[in-house]
């Protein structure tokens, strides 16, 4: 059996610690816990689950502080967890029946992170990160703000999955860490550029982040990264009225990738915003016959490949009085989202004038 310390850092988290570190504690050997600076009652919930406590001055550099965390392991394994991340029982008696059965010669073990999650608690966004890795081979964490670490050799995927139940926002922070960079005089590379002008459009920064984005199209860079960009791109022009703009930005994607749900929707949402119906219907039904990719490494917007394109359909083929259609597609939306507003009206609708 393999042992397994968990590193975390964290800030101010009083309201999530006990949460997390509950969920995990009889899974993991060793809890080793960085604080940043907390001025709550942070670190005196944490010495109920370990005496590994350890203070790192913060320089806006969560790559520095996880390596930091990193550094004081002691076990065979190290897993990492943010303070508002949880496992689920059924996920910690996965984590408990690899401990017992992993192949010491692993390097890195990929983990599901769920982060995003729609009113009815469904997750709408997972990716994969590599989540446990071999201590001896000092991976290293790499990048100031969204960083990710560094692994090479023996690789497994696993269906484990870490959530991410955030209670509070980071405000402006991340986009105030990059800003500062930028008055130091630090130069961007290609993920620091994307993931900057990610923070300018979740910040109605769009003009600027257009700039940075574009920027980065043309570094070298992870082609996930790439077709992403590209969305937020289409986005960003869509926030400021350009809709050829943002329809070029998601068929540009189709160079890297065939097409996926997340392009076609918005192509079709795209037309739709011009009551161009026929031409949003191509493309709303195109993402509903996309297969969901199994093992994929990127983002995956699970709402756009299932129940989201069925609601436009509905909305569309009412519009061009295709009203059977209309009803089906709501039907079809219905078996993702049964207690969907929207659904429910539009099924009280069909009813009023003798469809059901």
């Amino acid at each position: 059996m393999i042992t397994i310390s968990l590193c975390m850092i964290v800030r101010d988290e009083e309201d999530v610690i006990e949460r997390c570190l509950d969920s995990i504690k009889d899974a993991v050997d060793e809890i080793i816990i960085v604080d940043t600076g907390s001025k709550d009652k942070t670190i005196e919930l944490a010495k109920k689950y370990t005496n590994n406590i350890y203070n790192f001055k913060w320089i806006d550099d969560f790559g520095a502080a996880r390596n930091y965390s990193f550094s004081k392991a002691t076990k065979e394994y190290i897993l990492w967890l943010d303070a508002d991340d949880i496992f689920l029982d059924e996920d910690k008696e996965k984590l408990k029946y690899l401990k017992e059965t992993l192949d010491s010669s692993v390097d890195s073990v990929t983990m599901n992170y769920q982060t995003h999650f729609d009113e009815f608690g469904n997750p709408i966004l997972t990716f994969k990160r590599n989540r446990l890795v071999k201590r001896e081979k000092n991976f290293l964490w790499i990048g100031f703000i969204h960083e990710y670490l560094a692994v090479f050799g023996k690789a497994i995927d696993s269906d484990i999955k870490v959530v991410h139940r955030k209670l509070k926002g980071s405000g402006k922070r991340n986009l105030e860490i990059y800003q500062n960079k930028l008055k130091e005089g630090y130069v961007f590379n290609a993920r620091d550029t994307y993931y900057y002008g990610k923070e300018l459009f979740y910040n109605g920064m769009y003009h600027e982040a257009i700039y940075r984005l574009e920027e980065f199209m043309v570094m070298d860079g992870w082609v996930e990264d790439k077709i992403d960009a590209l969305y937020k791109i289409a986005d960003c022009y869509d926030g400021i009225g350009n809709s050829k703009k943002a329809r070029e930005s998601c068929l540009r994607a189709f160079e890297y990738s065939s097409p996926r749900a997340e392009s076609c929707y918005r192509l079709g949402y795209l037309f739709q915003k011009e009551e161009r119906y026929n031409e949003a219907i191509y493309w709303y039904e195109t993402a509903t016959k996309l297969e969901v990719p199994e093992n994929f490494l990127g983002f995956i917007s699970i709402d756009y490949w299932t129940w989201r394109p069925h609601l436009q359909l509905c909305v569309c083929y009412y519009k061009i009085n295709k009203i059977q259609e209309s009803f089906e597609h709501n039907e079809l939306a219905a078996k993702f989202r049964p207690q969907d507003s929207n659904v429910i009206n539009n099924r009280e609708f069909f009813k009023s004038i003798g469809i059901q």
